[in-house]
């Protein structure tokens, strides 16, 4: 029995011993592996950070409206007689839209003009009775009364005449007609809108705490999107009132619009035009990596292993472009390969750099601490990257920086 256990004891111990072997033995191997094997080289793209003029402005949403625009209506009752416009068609100032029936107003109309005629030729006739010594002062006032009383009757029915006519009060795109012939209208009825499209404004709200920021005059950017704001204008009206409900400030800005691409009632982003800064670090946003312990950026430095430690890495960045850039397309008639890459391509070291911002601009973001002009970092590839790896630069592709070309 004892020898039994003897004998299990020691297989019990050989195996163990055997797998504690053979983990020792992988793990020294697998660290051995990693040790030894190269650390990977990424490629990357970069921008140099240097002091650039930096544009601020005030971004806003705005709503367009025409500088003249109004929904046209009738001032009388009556029957739709002739509808002299079509939808979208250009018209000028007093041209006749919409002629209602006027038949009883000009009769009414023709009764007072006969009736102004004989009181005039009473009036006439008793100033040369009066000029004769035969009439009466009593019966001259009466006349001039009178007179006076039948014109301004044909006054008031040719002004009820004239309301059934609709003439444009200014020059305009007229939209779709909102009536048909034969159709009885009353007041306030409307019949199509208005709008002169060849200055537009618009109206848009700005915080309160961008108040004192606010001139008139100052100029705006517009346009449907933030990529793309061909519109210029300048700011015609702030109002002095904050909303104590909001806490913002109506602005109303003036645009010229001369291809008629802006409707009334459309949405528009607009951005305020503030004085320029100059020597601001500014960095593309698509450098900037934002994570839970703060905003970052990877910035070059040369690797150690090669001669290049004193020189910076801005100086370092450029010439391996430089290089880069010579010897793409020389290709070496007995190899193949490109001339000059006999040497060894230049590797740079990334560091983790964590920064502070500032104010973001189409496609830009200010760097209040962290960078110093002449730093060099990465724009595109950091999903690759870590503190401390090898990197090569390719600056063939650059990422789309939105906006950038609208500063």
């Amino acid at each position: 029995m004892v020898k039994r256990f003897i004998i299990a004891f020691v297989l019990v111990a050989v195996i163990a011993g055997a797998l504690i072997g053979f983990n020792i033995f992988r793990d020294n191997a697998i660290e051995q592996y990693f040790a030894n094997m190269p650390t990977p080289t990424l490629t990357v793209s970069t921008t140099t950070v240097e002091p650039s003029t930096w544009t601020p402005n005030i971004a806003a949403i705005g709503t367009m409206a025409a500088a003249n625009g109004v929904d046209l209506t009738v001032e009388t009752n009556g029957v739709v007689e002739e509808i002299l416009f079509e939808a979208n068609g250009r018209v000028n100032a007093g041209d006749i839209l919409v002629r209602l029936n006027d038949e009883m107003q000009k009769a009414d109309l023709a009764a007072a003009q006969t009736q102004a005629a004989l009181d005039q030729q009473t009036l006439e006739r008793a100033r040369a009775l009066q000029q004769r010594g035969v009439g009466t002062q009593s019966n001259l006032d009466q006349a001039e009364a009178a007179a006076s009383a039948s014109a301004a009757q044909v006054q008031k029915l040719q002004a009820a005449l004239n309301q059934k006519v609709l003439k444009a009060p200014f020059s305009g795109t007229i939209g779709i007609p909102r009536i048909d012939l034969g159709q009885f209208l009353t007041p306030g009825t409307i019949v199509a809108t208005l709008q002169n499209l060849d200055t537009m404004r618009v109206d848009f709200t700005v915080p309160e705490q961008r108040f004192a920021e606010l001139e008139m005059g100052q100029p705006v950017r517009l346009g449907l999107t933030e990529d793309n704001m061909p519109f210029e204008g300048r700011i015609i009206g702030i109002d002095p009132k904050i909303d104590p409900s909001t806490r913002l400030v109506s602005v109303r800005a003036e645009v010229t619009n001369p291809e008629g691409r802006l409707n009334p009632g459309q949405f528009v982003r607009v951005q305020v035009g503030l004085p320029a800064e100059d020597n601001v670090i500014a960095v593309p946003q698509t450098a900037l990596v934002t994570s839970l312990y703060g905003d970052y950026v990877y910035r070059l430095r040369p690797a150690e292993d090669q001669n290049t430690s004193s020189a910076p890495a801005a100086d370092q960045a450029q010439a391996a472009e430089q290089e880069q850039a010579s010897t793409e397309g020389n290709a070496d008639s007995a190899s193949g390969q490109p001339a000059g890459q006999s040497g060894e391509e230049q590797v740079f070291v990334i560091d983790q750099v964590f920064v502070k911002t500032g104010r973001r601009s189409t496609g830009s973001v200010e760097i209040v601490e962290g960078l110093k002009a002449g730093d060099v970092v990465v724009n595109a590839g950091q999903n690759r990257l870590t503190n401390g790896a090898r990197v090569r630069i390719d600056n063939s592709v650059q990422p789309v920086q939105v906006g950038r070309s609208e500063q």
